[in-house]
């Protein structure tokens, strides 16, 4: 090395996105590519939404609004908010790293259930966090144990909900016991990137409770059910106090101009994202009901993708086997053993024939 290296960075492993199809064509020269592996809208975005990128288009020469004020406007509307509780991100893994800045020093306890999403591990390791992972109770987030992983060095607690890659949640009930035991010097992380895809009774929204908590911090996404993932635009909600000490950290421009506009074309289309959710929740009964054809066990879900466990045993293909023979068929999902998860593979939910032909693919693969 040329000079000294931050040891929290050496400590990394690198993030491991969905391979890219491009990729894939690259390595096997396959053509015919469906990609269920990144949790995306196959719908792509909508109508208004490209309207609107090709307007702002027109105007690349110059910087974004650095405040973003028409999309918080738009969101302060639409979630019943005041503005100077929001704090906009580049995606949703831009405002978990700031929440982490914000709050964790070296050597300070980060508590995160087992096989949570890894950017919140990232995020508090680079800033010197100690990582506190709890045991998962039936693949999703143990909140009592989690609770008592908690010490007087704890600085903050990330919870997905749902979370990726299991798809597990946790009730309004039971989230709201978790909040009024944990004490007040401990940041809680929401992170809430699958919201719109449930629908199930007793789900909490983050946002009702923000007014009771002043230590939590949710945050959400438009790259899921909005179909923006390229544009990369996420947002935290809070307490204007700690969206004050947040936007601190945050770099200038740090979201486009192109994904604010369609950020905030985004919210004014209500039908896209009822219609988004039907499409999942076929897609959904679509896949399990051919997993359970083929007696494969998979994890409930209420986000837009499934985790199934693969037969290894005797001599049958493993999930890392599965993974690269599904390759060499066409169809991208996500091996998942960096989430504590060697036997499962992450299929995200597409369009019916793209369920479909994951499906066909997978059961070639298993005989």
């Amino acid at each position: 090395m040329a000079g000294p290296v931050n040891p929290n960075v050496a400590a990394l492993t690198p993030y491991k996105p969905g391979k890219p199809v491009d990729e894939l064509t690259r390595e096997l020269g396959i053509t015919d590519i469906v990609k269920l592996a990144s949790n995306e809208n196959p719908r792509g975005p909508g109508e208004g939404v490209q309207q609107a990128i090709r307007k702002a288009s027109g105007q690349l020469s110059r910087y974004p609004d650095g405040n973003g004020f028409g999309l918080k406007k738009a969101l302060a509307s639409q979630l019943g908010v005041d503005m100077r509780q929001i704090t906009l991100g580049n995606g949703s893994n831009d405002v978990l790293e700031l929440a982490a800045r914000m709050a964790i020093t070296p050597g300070a306890e980060v508590v995160i259930p087992e096989h949570a999403f890894v950017v919140y591990t990232l995020a508090a390791t680079l800033c010197g966090g100690a990582l506190v992972r709890v045991p998962a109770l039936n693949y999703g987030a143990d909140l009592d144990a989690m609770l008592e992983a908690v010490t007087p060095q704890t600085a903050m607690v990330f919870l997905a909900n749902p979370n990726n890659p299991t798809g597990t949640w946790v009730n309004q009930a039971s989230l709201v016991r978790f909040l009024d035991a944990l004490p007040e010097h401990v940041w809680m992380v929401l992170d809430e990137a699958y919201f719109e895809y449930v629908s199930a009774a007793g789900y909490p929204d983050g946002v009702r409770l923000l007014e009771r908590y002043p230590n939590l911090i949710v945050t959400r996404t438009f790259s899921k059910i909005h179909g923006l993932a390229a544009l990369r635009v996420g947002y935290a909600l809070s307490s204007p106090a700690v969206a004050d000490l947040l936007n601190r950290a945050r770099q200038p421009f740090n979201v486009n101009s192109l994904g604010l506009a369609a950020a905030e074309a985004a919210l004014r289309d209500p039908d896209y994202v009822r219609e988004s959710r039907t499409l999942n929740e076929r897609g959904m009964t679509q896949i399990t009901a051919g997993l359970q054809e083929m007696e494969l066990e998979y994890i409930p879900s209420l986000g837009n993708f499934v985790a199934l466990a693969v037969p290894g045993a005797n001599g049958s293909p493993g999930a890392s086997e599965v993974y690269e023979d599904l390759l060499r068929l066409g169809v991208i999902v996500r091996p998942i053993a960096e989430y504590g998860l060697p036997r499962h593979l992450r299929v995200s939910i597409g369009l019916p024939e793209e369920n479909a032909r994951f499906l066909q693919a997978l059961a070639r693969v298993l005989g």
